[in-house]
């Protein structure tokens, strides 16, 4: 009797057993295909540029021949060596506020909604020359969104993250997050974008190489990137053949005790 139920237990064990482990392709990032380097990283330059919505912080700076002219449209806290990166873009940044507008020195306030960063640039170039400048003064203004923000969760490093670069690929938000752990599901990583209109989801296979050319490998700013279990997890019994051996051995030893204890009551 004892050995009937051994042999029914090993036998759904073993069951188990081959659908609990996690397969290498699952856990392995761009894994390669026939096509060449050099075709995917010309298909990664084709990235469109990003269009500014509310809720973003901007970075404006304005410089000329005489930096005492452009005082007004700098940030007082440059002069705070103390202050950390975070701080100096929080109170000295420009936000776009709900209605698409920064407030600018002077200029007062200006839409911004759906611009690129250039766009805005050469806008308020030209608002600056038309009222407040002139043409001698060789102004310069640049303009950046303060840093890419984004927030992760699920089965990665979770919580709000910044990286101070204008192009940031999903795999650098990603590996700056901690990574994927070994119960993610990496072939269907999924990222809420905003839009004007409100919220999409996509979903990207990062286990493919095939990702660096889908228009969702770059990130954009207030992106939520969200990885799922894999359906191992639930089960608990490891993520590797021999821990699922472990777990299989200790179960049929304790099924195996129970049984003896109870037979001979």
């Amino acid at each position: 009797m004892l050995k009937k139920y051994q042999f029914i237990l090993l036998l759904l064990i073993g069951i188990l057993s081959f659908s609990s482990c996690i397969s290498t392709k699952k856990t392995t990032y761009l894994q390669e295909n026939n096509k060449t380097l050099d075709s995917i990283i010309q298909i990664q330059q084709l990235k469109k540029p990003y269009r500014i919505q509310t809720g973003d912080l901007l970075s404006i700076r304005v410089k000329a021949l005489d930096q005492e002219l452009v005082g007004m449209f700098n940030p007082v806290g440059e002069l705070n060596s103390s202050a950390t990166t975070e701080e100096r873009v929080y109170f000295d940044g420009f936000t776009v506020d709900d209605h698409g507008n920064i407030r600018v020195p002077t200029l007062g306030a200006v839409n911004v909604l759906g611009y690129t960063e250039r766009e805005v640039r050469e806008k308020i170039e030209k608002l600056l020359l038309e009222n407040y400048f002139k043409e001698e003064a060789n102004i310069f203004v640049t303009v950046k969104l303060a840093g890419i923000r984004y927030t992760t969760l699920g089965e990665i490093g979770t919580g709000s993250q910044v990286i101070y670069k204008e192009k940031v690929t999903i795999m650098e938000a990603v590996a700056n997050a901690g990574g994927i752990n070994e119960f993610g599901d990496m072939e269907h990583v999924k990222i809420i974008r905003q839009y004007p209109y409100g919220e999409e989801i996509h979903t990207i296979d990062l286990t493919s190489i095939d990702a660096t050319k889908s228009e969702y490998y770059y990130i954009q700013p207030n992106d939520l990137i969200l990885v799922n279990a894999l359906p191992q997890k639930a089960l608990g019994f490891g993520s590797t053949g021999l821990e699922v051996f472990r777990t299989a051995v200790t179960i049929l030893s304790f099924v195996t005790t129970t049984i003896l204890l109870f037979s001979r009551i």
